[in-house]
């Protein structure tokens, strides 16, 4: 990936009076800078210079679906503007409001910010997701997106786990194959954040603030949101020591918590947790697989080697 000129953004920005522009960490596949606006701090997403903006990186599609959800129940910054740059070149922007609190996985990050909200915290993340999955797409104008099933879902990440070193993912295979002989039916498409999980919604003690980081929205079954965002509350998934282990509600608790905000029935969860695992285990070995070619390898990541059998176990065993 080519290098941002910082130089260049912060001219870029000063014109559209920003200043003060210095990197936020996170974003992998676009680049997120803390900015101010006169007195109020504002982000900014950049595109990655020199690729096409698209998939994950068009921020200009991110923006778009923030938009449409702003006069919806779910909790999402305010765009503020966006820039459609000359691509690949000089990449497209979007520049939204800082909502109030932080973004923390207390089952995953490392610090301890949080104290007694953990479970409402919880509660309320399965609330908001519902309240994003009742939102009907051809309300916000979607009736045209393309829809991504479960099976496409199994595609797209056994694609990824083709690229790595078959030591890292033993049996991956035989795991995609239990998942396509037992897919369930699909339910009726909705907006699938694609990462729902805490560490990318924005909380102010217990109240979620906004949902962040739409980079891999889709129209698709949400139940691919609800397992995602049940395996990384479920400490048996990634079994790190954290203090907060004791504090997250049951798996089952967090499944009611999300039904009944939906108002509907949602079978076969389980199923989708086995592939949130198998996501999981495709995500963290593309992770661990470009950590290794650094010149200077980060050992927290490289720490989830050893995990990512344990992950496709876990599938094996949700799945019966």
């Amino acid at each position: 990936m080519a290098d941002l000129d910082l130089d260049a953004l912060r001219t870029r920005l000063a014109a559209a009076g920003l200043s003060d522009v210095h990197p936020l960490a996170g974003g992998a596949s676009s680049l997120t800078f803390r900015a101010s606006s006169g007195a109020r701090p504002v982000v900014v997403k950049v595109a990655p210079p020199g690729h096409a903006p698209v998939g994950h990186r068009d921020v200009l599609r991110q923006a778009r679906i923030i938009e449409a959800l702003a006069a919806t129940d779910v909790p999402v910054p305010q765009v503020l503007a966006d820039d459609h740059g000359a691509p690949p070149e000089v990449p497209p922007l979007f520049v939204m409001s800082m909502a109030e609190g932080e973004s923390f996985e207390p089952l995953f990050d490392e610090g301890a910010p949080l104290k007694g909200e953990v479970p409402e915290r919880f509660r309320n993340a399965a609330r908001v997701l519902a309240a994003l999955h009742r939102v009907a797409p051809a309300d916000l104008g979607l009736a045209g997106e393309p829809v991504r099933d479960a099976a496409a879902e199994i595609d797209r990440w056994s694609a990824a786990l083709q690229t790595v070193d078959p030591v890292l993912v033993p049996g991956w295979r035989d795991v995609r194959d239990a998942l396509r002989r037992t897919a369930p039916a699909p339910m009726h498409p909705g907006v699938v954040h694609g990462d729902f999980r805490l560490g990318n919604v924005i909380a102010a003690g217990a109240e979620i603030t906004a949902v962040i980081d739409w980079e891999i929205w889709s129209l698709g079954d949400p139940r691919i949101d609800v397992g995602w965002f049940l395996v990384n509350a479920d400490p048996h998934t990634y079994r790190r020591p954290t203090p907060y282990v004791e504090m997250v509600p049951p798996v089952a608790e967090l499944a009611t918590w999300y039904t009944d905000a939906l108002g509907a029935a949602v079978p076969e969860l389980t199923w989708f947790m086995a592939l949130a695992c198998f996501k999981s285990a495709a995500t963290w070995s593309l992770i661990v697989k470009h950590n290794r070619r650094r010149s200077s390898p980060r050992t927290e990541l490289e720490a989830m080697a050893p995990v990512l059998p344990h992950l496709l176990a876990r599938a094996t065993e949700l799945l019966g």
